[in-house]
């Protein structure tokens, strides 16, 4: 009877121990995906951070760099970037950041992947190396400002807008009416000092002269390359070819630890907001104000 019970006794301390290990496991494995804790990052290590799409915020890529910066056992970050760039404020604050890891001592390696054109080039070039794929989509150095008109349709409908504005440049960009020359103009001299934001940017990064620059500089795509002939780049390689060469300036060898983030898994909710807010036209009303890009389109 005794015996029967150890046994019990011994299965139940058992199975209780295999279902905490279990819970563990499954903890990590879930923090890994909301962009965590990841197995694989046990020990000095290189961390990849992704850029992907058009750049509308700034807030999670520097998140990410901020906490690989502060982390003492990652020693260098490779940034894959496949985007077609954005808009200006939020491209300029990751690429500040990037300066910033760099500054802390820590390599930050490029790999481009299908496209960084404009504001994707324009982070890459914060970088310590860039790398790009033969056929990867770069440069389009160069900026946008768009804007919705709807006077046309607002005539149509019979629809009037009433603006009461302190002064004549107040409500520039307004979509219910064409811009006046002098509108147009202040645009322009905006478009103007953001370009030799860009064609500067360049310049100090990839030790090129403004005039050399400014011979690329007129909104071209290059293909990767070409823009190694350029200068654009350092180097013809993919995602893996990045990572080697990080853990190599890192001291870690040719095959380091990886850790990355996982991009939270969509759900059901937010893919039906997304489609609704396509329905009702949402995309085009955010499009409706200036806003200056660097944006490959």
């Amino acid at each position: 009877m005794a015996k029967t019970r150890d046994i019990v006794v011994g299965l139940v301390i058992v199975t209780a121990v295999l279902m905490f290990f279990m819970i563990v496991i499954i903890s990590i494995l879930g923090i890994s995906r909301q962009g965590g804790f990841s197995i694989t990052s046990l020990g000095d290590k290189i961390a990849v951070v992704e850029v992907n799409g058009v750049i509308e915020r700034s807030e999670d890529i520097v998140r990410q760099l901020k906490k690989y910066g502060n982390d003492n056992s990652v020693r260098a970050i490779v940034l894959r970037i496949n985007s077609p760039g954005g808009v200006v404020a939020p491209t300029q604050e990751i690429y500040n950041q990037i300066l910033k890891v760099r500054e802390d001592g820590k390599y930050v390696v490029v790999s481009m992947s299908s496209v960084t054109a404009s504001g994707g080039y324009y982070i890459a070039c914060a970088g310590d190396s860039i790398l790009a794929n033969p056929g990867t989509l770069t440069g389009s150095i160069g900026v946008m400002l768009s804007f919705l008109n709807f006077e046309g349709l607002m005539d149509k409908v019979g629809v009037e807008m009433e603006v009461v504005k302190s002064n004549e440049m107040k409500d520039v960009g307004n979509y219910s009416r064409e811009m006046t020359q002098k509108e147009r103009e202040m645009l322009q001299a905006a478009i103007d000092d953001t370009y030799d934001q860009f064609v500067i940017t360049v310049s100090e990064a990839r030790n090129m002269d403004i005039d050399q620059v400014e011979e690329i500089a007129d909104g071209s795509i290059y293909t990767g390359s070409q823009a190694l002939d350029l200068g654009l780049i350092d180097k013809l390689g993919g995602l893996e070819d990045a990572i080697t060469m990080a853990g190599q300036m890192a001291g870690l060898g040719d095959n380091p630890r990886i850790i990355r983030e996982y991009p939270r898994r969509r759900r059901l909710f937010d893919y039906l907001v997304e489609k609704v807010a396509e329905m009702l036209g949402l995309g085009m009303v955010k499009q409706a104000w200036p806003r200056l890009e660097y944006i490959y389109k």
